[in-house]
């Protein structure tokens, strides 16, 4: 996975997107999980509106919570998930 992200989406997040999961090349500019978000939020239609700044999404990075801040590096497994509530 040389040079490469793998991506991995759960819940809601799977449903709205209508993938699981996917592999893509790090893009240029893009070290950070929010920065990441933008990114994949910028390809507009159902990413643009379920990765939208505000919304409440979880990211994990190898499997570990992750802030926005939280680095990105090429080799990383990226999760995102809708926050989970107790009950």
């Amino acid at each position: 996975m040389n040079g490469r992200l793998k991506l991995v989406f759960f819940a809601r997040v799977r449903e709205d997107l209508g993938t699981n999961a996917e592999e893509i090349a790090l893009p240029t500019g893009v070290g950070t999980v929010a920065a990441l978000r933008a990114h994949l939020a910028a390809r507009g239609g159902a990413w643009g509106a379920t990765l939208a700044q505000g919304k409440a999404i979880r990211v994990a990075v190898n499997q570990e919570m992750a802030q926005p801040t939280t680095p990105v590096k090429p080799g990383d497994e990226v999760a995102f998930f809708p926050p989970v509530t107790g009950g």
